[in-house]
C-alpha cells in the first residue's frame, strides 16, 4: 500500500521572516542608498511641508524623498506611475516606504510644492558628501553639453525675425486705414496722428475716440450674406482686428526676449534647434534645452539648463553657478570647440584659470600643415624692421580702421589692414578673389591667445586633459542617454525643466557613487 502524505498548509501562505530587509543582500543598492542618506538631514530640504491637524497620518516626507531619488538613481528617470506601481511590488521601494503606497498624485504635489524650491541645494549637499568620501578632485573640471528635445510640439515654432516683418507690414495697414478714417473725420475736423510704428494702447485709444465721435453702438451691426456694412462698421471692425494683431505680435517678441529668435507655442520657454534627433531627415530645427554638465571624476559637479543655441554662451553660466556652489574656481576647465571664443578666454584670465577650450579651427590648426604654414593666411604675414605689415610679394598692409566685433563683451576690436598696391601681383590668385587690393582683418591678442590654448592643449598634460574630457563629459550623456534612456525633456517651463535635470543628475551621481563602492568592494 502506498502512503499517503496530506499537506496542510498553501504555498501563498504567510512564513518568515517578516522584514523586508532580510529579503536583501547586504550589498543591495538600496541599503547603501539608505545608509547614504541618512548621513544627510533631509527635514531641512523639505520645504512647504503642511501641519498634521486632522485627518488621516500623512506619508513621511522623508521616506517619500529618499523613495524619489532612489528612483531616480535605479531608472535614470522614473515617471510618478511608475513610483506608485513600484512602491506596490518591488521590495526596495517597499523598504524605503515602510509597506506604504502613495499614489502618483501625491509623488506629483511632493515633488512640485516640497522638493522643488530646494532640489538645487539638495544636489549640492548631496554632492559635497559623495566628494568628501571618494575625495574628487574639483580643480579638474570636464565642460560639456547637449540639446534635449522638448515635450513641445515640433511645428509650433514661432520665429522672432518673421515677427517683426508682420508687425512692420501691419504699420504700413495700420497706416492706410487711418488716412482713410482722417478723410472720414475731415468734417468734423478732426484729424488723427499717424506713425512710422505703433503701439496697442495707441490704437487702443484711437478705436475708443472713434466710437464716441460716431456713437457706435455694436449690438446694431449687421453680418452675413445680403447686408452691406457702413465705412463706420468696417472702420471700427479693422482697428479693433489689428490692435488685437499687434498686440499678438507684441507678446510673441516679449516672449521670444533678446537673447532669442524662436519659441515653441507649447511650450514658451523651449528654443527651436539643430539637435542629432532628425525625424524628417531633412535637417529640421527642433524646440529644445541646451543642458551643460561640469564633470569631475565622473561625478555631475555642477548642472545648468540654458536656451542658448551655442555652447559658447553657456560657458560663462556655467562656472559662475560653480563658484556659487562651491566658493573657488577650477584651475583647469576643459572643454571642445564650442566654448573657445574672445570672451570666454578673457572671462579664465580675469577669475584665474587656464585655458583648455579648444577654438574652431583647433583641428585644422593641429593637423593641417597646409592651412596653418599658408604663407597667404594674415596671421602667417611678416613684420619688418620699420613695423609695418607685409604679404609674400612685400607689399605694405597698411591700417585703415578698427570695427568693434558684434556680441563681445569686453570691448574686442579688429584691425583692418588694407595692401597699397596688388596690381600685377604674381601671388593675386592663391592670395585673392577680386580685383580690389586685398583687406585683411587681424587681432593680435585673440592670436596669441590661440597660440596659447595650441601650446597648452598640446602639452603631455593637454592631452591627458583632452582625452580624460572625451572619456569623462561625453561618457557621461552616452550613459545617461544610451544606457539610462534619458533622452527627452518631460516637464515643460524653465523651472520645471531644471527640477527635472537636478533630479536626473542626483540619480546619476548615487548610481555612480554605488558602482564605485561596489567595485571597491570587489577589488578588496
Amino acid at each position: 500500500m502506498k502512503n499517503i502524505t496530506p499537506n496542510h498548509f498553501k504555498v501563498k501562505q504567510a512564513f518568515l521572516p517578516l522584514f523586508i530587509s532580510d529579503f536583501l543582500d547586504i550589498c543591495d543598492p538600496v541599503l547603501v542608498f539608505d545608509r547614504f542618506m541618512e548621513e544627510i538631514d533631509l527635514e531641512k530640504y523639505l520645504k512647504n511641508v503642511p501641519e498634521h491637524v486632522t485627518g488621516r497620518i500623512r506619508y513621511n516626507p522623508t521616506s517619500m524623498l529618499k523613495t524619489i531619488l532612489f528612483g531616480f538613481m535605479t531608472n535614470g528617470y522614473i515617471s510618478l506611475r511608475e513610483l506608485e506601481d513600484c512602491c506596490k511590488v518591488n521590495l526596495r521601494f517597499m523598504y524605503l516606504m515602510e509597506h506604504e503606497t502613495p499614489s502618483y498624485r501625491t509623488f506629483g504635489y511632493f515633488i512640485e510644492t516640497m522638493l522643488k524650491p530646494s532640489v538645487e541645494e539638495l544636489f549640492s549637499e548631496i554632492n559635497n558628501k559623495i566628494f568628501a568620501k571618494d575625495h574628487v578632485d574639483l580643480s579638474h573640471l570636464y565642460i560639456d553639453g547637449s540639446k534635449f528635445e522638448a515635450n513641445a510640439n515640433k511645428y509650433s515654432w514661432v520665429w522672432k525675425k518673421a515677427t517683426e516683418k508682420s508687425r512692420y507690414r501691419l504699420f504700413e495697414k495700420v497706416t492706410a486705414l487711418l488716412d482713410e478714417i482722417n478723410d472720414d473725420l475731415a468734417s468734423f475736423g478732426i484729424k488723427i496722428d499717424t506713425n512710422s510704428e505703433y503701439v496697442p494702447e495707441y490704437l487702443d485709444e484711437i478705436t475708443d475716440r472713434y466710437a464716441k465721435i460716431y456713437e457706435i453702438d455694436e449690438t446694431k451691426f449687421v453680418y452675413g450674406k445680403g447686408h452691406r456694412k457702413t465705412p463706420q462698421q468696417r472702420y471700427y471692425e479693422c482697428l479693433q482686428k489689428y490692435t488685437a494683431k499687434l498686440k499678438e505680435y507684441v507678446e510673441k517678441i516679449k516672449v521670444c526676449g533678446p537673447d532669442r529668435n524662436s519659441y515653441s507655442k507649447t511650450d514658451h520657454c523651449a528654443t527651436f534647434m539643430r539637435i542629432k534627433t532628425d525625424y524628417m531627415g531633412n535637417d529640421q530645427l527642433l524646440p529644445a534645452y541646451n543642458v551643460q554638465f561640469g564633470i569631475a571624476d565622473e561625478y555631475i559637479a555642477v548642472a545648468d539648463v540654458n536656451q542658448y543655441r551655442s555652447d559658447m554662451d553657456c560657458f560663462v553660466p556655467l562656472l559662475e553657478k560653480f563658484h556659487n556652489t562651491y566658493g573657488f574656481y577650477p584651475k583647469y576647465p576643459v572643454a571642445d570647440a564650442g566654448y573657445g571664443s574672445y570672451n570666454n578666454y578673457i572671462y579664465c584670465e580675469q577669475h584665474g584659470m587656464e585655458k583648455y577650450m579648444k577654438f574652431t579651427m583647433y583641428k585644422k590648426e593641429t593637423t593641417n600643415a597646409k592651412y596653418r604654414d599658408n604663407p597667404f593666411r594674415p596671421v602667417n604675414f611678416k613684420i619688418d624692421e620699420e613695423g609695418t605689415l607685409r604679404c609674400p610679394a612685400g607689399q605694405a598692409f597698411h591700417l585703415q580702421y578698427r570695427q568693434n566685433v558684434k556680441g563681445n563683451r569686453y570691448g574686442r576690436q579688429e584691425e583692418v589692414y588694407q595692401c597699397e598696391n596688388c596690381t600685377d601681383c604674381p601671388y593675386a590668385a592663391e592670395c585673392k578673389k577680386t580685383d580690389k587690393n586685398r583687406t585683411i582683418r587681424l587681432n593680435q591678442e585673440l592670436t596669441s591667445m590661440h597660440q596659447e590654448v595650441v601650446n597648452n592643449l598640446e602639452s603631455i598634460q593637454g592631452a591627458l586633459l583632452r582625452m580624460n574630457r572625451s572619456i569623462q563629459s561625453e561618457g557621461t550623456f552616452g550613459i545617461m542617454k544610451n544606457n539610462r534612456w534619458y533622452k527627452r525633456i518631460v516637464r515643460k517651463g524653465m523651472e520645471q525643466v531644471r527640477l527635472e535635470i537636478f533630479l536626473v543628475s542626483i540619480g546619476y551621481n548615487l548610481y555612480k557613487y554605488y558602482n564605485k563602492s561596489l567595485r571597491i568592494k570587489k577589488a578588496a
